[in-house]
């Protein structure tokens, strides 16, 4: 067992696969998580752009088991199918609610410490501690984040993404036969029935009559929602952060839970050169953040700079009619957002 201890604020993706890696390498570590497991999150739920080293480097097989493997996605704006395209690589579809639980499961089993329910100071960032928190909600953002998981239905394909009125909407299937559905809005008064759930409401303020006919009469089998979300760099002190704590990615481009794991990779290394004494912090710091914006610079700006299109009626439009000629640069776009 190492001298020195590492502290990880947050126990997502990037807070769980950054402890389990140190854990395997000895390391003795506590993760502080404000909520509990299991819980629905927030999120997509499909990942794409996973690479394969990443994978092997943080032993991901197991904890992805009974992973639904997606190839296609099928674009539609205000109900009206656009393009199907064809991934260059699968995308895994599993809920949060599994990859958490087991995370947290496997980190336990390897003698991690796991304290659920605590908040930790953000302001405060001594050594050997690092962020790995959900984006702190930004009161000024005008955005808003719903979520539904649904009994199976009908999907005209394996991942549906649908362009609304200042929103879009995700939908892939997830195990156990559940869909999720999950989508970024612009915050506005929504009416209909009281008890209808919040994402119907939503769908039909945005345009999306014909989504949410479809999904009318279907009984949640869980509801979330996430107010004041803000993409881009999170934290710009001199702290430790991976993970949405370093930057989030808009929702659309179904790279935030590869990043996650991208970015626990990204800052094994380092921090055992610390906890082995051969780095001092200040310098593991810099070397990780150094590492994170190298590796993320290009997919974060691709992913701000095509933002708009997906949200505003008139660029939607232009994306629309570069779809249906097929004038789209998919894949090029692709590997830019991943």
């Amino acid at each position: 067992m190492s001298a020195r201890s590492v502290e990880i604020v947050g126990g997502g993706l990037a807070g769980l696969s950054l402890g389990l890696a140190l854990r395997r390498r000895g390391v003795a570590v506590t993760v502080f998580e404000a909520g509990e497991y299991p819980r629905h999150r927030v999120c997509g739920e499909f990942i794409t752009g996973l690479d394969e080293a990443t994978r092997s480097y943080l032993q991901l097989d197991d904890l992805l088991r009974g992973e639904i493997s997606h190839r296609e996605v099928l674009w539609f704006r205000r109900g009206q199918p656009l393009n199907r395209d064809r991934l260059p690589s699968p995308a895994i579809g599993l809920s949060r609610y599994a990859l958490d639980c087991r995370l947290a499961e496997s980190f336990l089993a390897l003698g991690g410490r796991l304290l659920t329910r605590t908040r930790v100071d953000l302001k405060v960032a001594p050594a050997g501690r690092v962020f790995a928190h959900g984006r702190r909600a930004a009161p000024s953002s005008p955005w808003i984040g719903l979520k539904l998981h649904l009994p199976e239905f009908h999907l005209a394909s394996p991942l549906e993404f649908h362009l609304g009125d200042n929103a879009y909407v995700g939908i892939s299937a997830v195990e156990n036969g559940a869909i999720n559905i999950c989508g970024l809005f612009r915050k506005r008064s929504v009416s209909g029935p009281t008890q209808e759930p919040l994402f119907f409401r939503y769908l039909r303020a945005s345009g999306l009559d014909e989504l949410a006919t479809r999904l009318s009469g279907l009984k949640p089998l869980a509801e979330v929602a996430v107010a004041g979300l803000s993409f881009g760099r999170a934290r710009q002190d001199h702290s430790l952060a991976i993970g949405d704590a370093f930057a989030m990615p808009p929702p659309f481009t179904g790279n935030g839970m590869a990043m996650a794991f991208q970015s626990a990779a990204s800052a094994v290394e380092p921090l055992m050169d610390w906890v082995e004494g051969r780095r001092d912090w200040g310098n593991v710091r810099a070397l990780v953040r150094t590492r994170l914006q190298k590796r993320f610079r290009l997919r974060l700006a691709s992913a701000a700079l095509f933002h708009p299109f997906m949200l505003r009626r008139h660029p939607q439009r232009c994306l629309a009619a570069a779809q249906s000629r097929r004038l789209l640069p998919f894949r090029p776009l692709y590997r830019a957002l991943h």
